[in-house]
């Protein structure tokens, strides 16, 4: 037992090369497994009757629902909405993100489903890649290229987000534009932290993050792209569209975190850990409010001083700490932490269990729900909270 801390401690058992191999199997699992999905599917089902992409149909029916002036934030409107496209076996997918949003569903609705969802997927991975890349010649130059895009393309969570349709390439590619971009481009920086407003529960330790940093011209950068968004929205759905979000967050609230709507053992958050150990509603919300609060200060002071790496990676993984509603498929969030930890390793120096954090973050999101589901341990939770804290100690 000594031993196997001793190599988990070292982590020179974490070889580029090893890096490598496991990365490309991850690739070709992805690519088999959605062309099992491609050639089982039944027009824009699969093979047991669910939507492609699954999550993507309450984006697209709720883009849908804007063409024929219904309220998609109407759960009986959009369920309907999806078993008319789906079939009436078509089980229910809620869409309660704020109307920022339906500027990317309603073009999207446009078009034919499967090809709708290929648009949304492609485009939204190349983002990813392309805004990693430029996190990575800022922060992490020594890694190679080769090894960089096998990384990014192979890591676990970009399964589970490809595989659901869902958006977390996007909010990757924003936090990763936006941390690369603070100090040499404010307001491309502002712009992009705004532009992640469409996943509000994700951005609340932005503020405190930018103003802590003295990051003014970014901080008045996302507060105008927020402004913006909010009127673009209200200019192209009318202003109902605000009281429809609003009626429809606080069901969301009531039927995904306290009645256990998508399932505990989906979510990663503080809140979900202990609702998944049976505590009363109640307690589970003290339990986050005291995490959240904890993890506002810690980045303040984090973002008062010290290396842009760890104040970036500390965003992204707080980011997730911070909220009670977070699922396994926004941990794709974790890859600009995961790069930005990776070049600050290899410049100051491996700490002690630093390479095996690194890979343990690499396959939580693969492993976090079937752990959660058959085990009630949160992985992806602990994951999270241990390279949180270990950044802190770092710092």
């Amino acid at each position: 037992m000594t031993g196997v801390i001793a190599v988990l401690r070292d982590g020179r058992w974490l070889s580029a090369d090893r890096i490598q191999r496991l990365a490309v199997a991850a690739i070709l699992g992805t690519a088999a497994f959605l062309l099992f999905l491609a050639l089982t599917a039944r027009g824009a089902n699969d093979y047991s009757g669910r939507p492609l992409g699954t999550d993507f149909s309450s984006f697209y029916a709720a883009g849908r629902l804007l063409g024929v002036g219904a309220n998609p934030y109407d759960p009986t409107a959009l369920h309907g909405m999806q078993r008319a496209i789906f079939g009436t076996a078509t089980p229910y997918y809620a869409f309660a993100y704020p109307p920022f949003f339906l500027l990317l569903a309603w073009p999207l609705a446009q078009l034919p489903y499967l090809l709708a969802l290929v648009v949304w997927q492609l485009s939204s991975f190349a983002l990813y890649l392309w805004a990693m890349m430029r996190l990575k010649r800022r922060f992490a130059p020594a890694i190679p290229d080769r090894l960089f895009y096998l990384g990014a393309a192979g890591f676990t969570a970009a399964f589970v987000n490809v595989t659901q349709g869902q958006n977390g390439f996007l909010t990757a590619a924003l936090f990763a534009a936006a941390i690369a971009s603070l100090g040499l481009r404010p307001w491309v920086a502002g712009l992009c932290f705004g532009l992640a407003a469409y996943k509000p529960q994700l951005g609340l330790l932005v503020p405190f993050a930018l103003a802590a940093g003295g990051h003014w011209r970014s901080f008045a950068a996302a507060a105008l792209t927020v402004f913006a968004l909010a009127i673009a929205s209200t200019l192209m759905f009318g202003a109902l569209i605000w009281p429809e979000f609003f009626a429809g967050a606080g069901q969301a609230r009531q039927a995904i975190l306290e009645a256990n709507g998508v399932g505990y053992d989906k979510m990663v958050s503080v809140f979900a850990w202990l609702r998944l150990w049976r505590l009363p509603v109640p307690a589970a919300y003290v339990g986050q409010g005291i995490a959240t609060i904890l993890v506002i200060l810690l980045t303040l002071r984090l973002w008062r001083s010290g290396d842009v790496r760890l104040q970036g990676a500390a965003l992204c993984l707080g980011a997730v700490l911070a909220t009670p509603f977070v699922l396994d498929y926004d941990l794709m969030i974790l890859a600009p932490a995961i790069l930005l930890l990776a070049g600050y390793e290899m410049e100051k120096g491996q700490s002690p269990f630093g390479a095996t954090l690194l890979f343990t973050l690499c396959l939580a999101p693969l492993f976090a729900r079937s752990v959660a589901h058959m085990t009630l341990l949160p992985l992806a939770n602990w994951a999270v909270l241990s390279g949180f804290l270990a950044i802190v100690r770092r710092a």
